[in-house]
């Protein structure tokens, strides 16, 4: 049985590109790519996917379904994670977010989980602010995969 922390070795391989898929009011499955990566919970401490968005057709999906699976590839290898989605930004206020500075560094968490850089963090956070980005936190109730 696979888990997170064979999610964070996939990650490591592949640059944290995912496949992330949501449930459209229909029923039908809406697709995209993102970065993500395995982090702790700011609440909780416990490990989960995590994954920052702005689209709105992907956050209306998990604000009304947030039922979520991201599947990772490297090769032939690839991993899923299914579970709920939780949001947390500027539309999508949480408890632990109390503090305002807490999602601009939660924002940067989840990016460096990713496997990103950044040679300007005051520009990555002036964006993520603009464009009124979303972390998306899933805690995982399946973990599989071939890798």
């Amino acid at each position: 049985m696979a888990d997170l922390d064979d999610v964070a070795a996939m990650v490591a391989r592949e640059h944290g590109l995912a496949v992330v898929s949501t449930v459209r009011a229909d029923g039908t499955i809406q697709a995209s790519v993102v970065n993500a990566g395995v982090l702790a919970h700011p609440s909780t401490g416990r490990p989960v996917l995590g994954f920052v968005t702005y689209g709105r057709v992907k956050l209306a999906n998990l604000r009304a379904r947030p039922q979520v699976a991201a599947t990772l590839r490297h090769g032939w290898e690839w991993i899923a994670v299914e579970g709920r989605a939780e949001l947390a930004g500027p539309d999508d206020p949480r408890p632990w977010l109390a503090d305002g500075d807490r999602l601009r560094l939660l924002l940067r968490e989840v990016f460096r989980a990713a496997g990103g850089q950044h040679d300007d963090w005051d520009e990555y956070d002036r964006v993520m602010a603009e464009q009124r980005r979303t972390v998306v936190l899933v805690e995982p109730t399946r973990v599989y995969g071939s890798a």
